[in-house]
Formats: structure tokens, sequence, C-alpha cells
């Protein structure tokens, strides 16, 4: 199932590979606490204001901020649950041949 991503870690590095999280927040006037969230990914909603203040620091569109992407570790689950069903099923007798 997508999910929403956020590349601000990205975007960061590719700015100044030296702005800290403290940094930055200071400098678009936010809350560090959720400039860091962001920043590791762990944020659930995206404040408008946050993306916008983001935007015009870096010059970026918000789409180079967040992107939406595969949700790697609930493929990765279904992968090894799919693996296993095929695995169980598999006794060695080839009935239908």
């Amino acid at each position: 199932m997508p999910v929403i991503r956020s590349h601000l870690k990205e975007v960061m590095e590719n700015h100044d590979p030296k702005l800290s999280i403290r940094k930055l927040a200071k400098d678009v006037n936010y809350h560090f606490d959720s400039i860091r969230r962001m920043y590791k990914d762990e944020m659930v909603q995206y404040p408008r204001d946050l993306l916008l203040k983001l935007c015009l620091y870096f010059n970026v569109q918000p789409g180079q901020l967040i992107r939406i992407e595969e949700d790697e570790d609930r493929k990765r689950a279904l992968d090894e649950s799919n693996d296993h069903q095929e695995d169980g099923n598999d006794n060695g007798n080839d009935e239908n041949v």
C-alpha cells in the first residue's frame, strides 16, 4: 500500500550538508520538534504552513519534500507471508501432473 514519505533529509543535504535541524527550525521560525519529526519521517500530518516555509527556504516544490512511495515494510511482510504459504503447500506430491 502506498504511503507518504518525507524527503526533508535529502533536500537538506543537497542544499547544505552542514545544515542542522536546529538551524533550519530557527531559520524558518518553526518548532524544532516538528522539523525533527519530518526529517526522521516520523510525522503523521504535514502542516501546510511548515510545507510552505520549507518550500520557500529551499526553493523547491512540495513534491520534492514529500512523496508517495510503496510501503516497503508492509510489502516485505506480505512477501514473507506469501513465501511461507507457498512453502507450506509444497509437500513434494505433484497430484495435478
